[in-house]
């Protein structure tokens, strides 16, 4: 292989690359607490995109709980993330070990 052809796949992967990466951002995952009483909702980037709380959540003797399960479904949500952008982005990685690349 010459380099010409080796510069136009290296392009040709960036481009590809570059076009997953937008996509991941229009790609939510949601991670949900206490049986679905709070849901976090995060796109591909890591963003929060939405939290729902429902009534039965909110205890006013109790705010601690509600600030815990809040927590737990933003960090579900944030694992369901990472394995969205693993998926997406590793058939560009063809299992090279690289951490903290996507």
């Amino acid at each position: 292989m010459n380099m010409n052809q080796m510069m136009k796949q290296a392009k040709k992967l960036q481009k590809e690359m570059a076009k997953a990466q937008e996509e991941l951002a229009t790609k939510t995952v949601e991670g949900t607490a206490g049986g679905g009483v709070v849901t976090c909702v995060v796109n591909g980037h890591k963003q929060v995109v939405d939290v729902t709380i429902k009534p039965e959540a909110v205890d006013p003797d109790d705010i601690e709980m509600l600030e815990d399960l809040v927590l737990a479904a933003m960090n579900e949500a944030l694992k369901n993330a990472d394995e969205l952008a693993s998926k997406d982005m590793g058939k560009f990685t063809k299992g090279l070990n690289m951490p903290g690349l996507f």
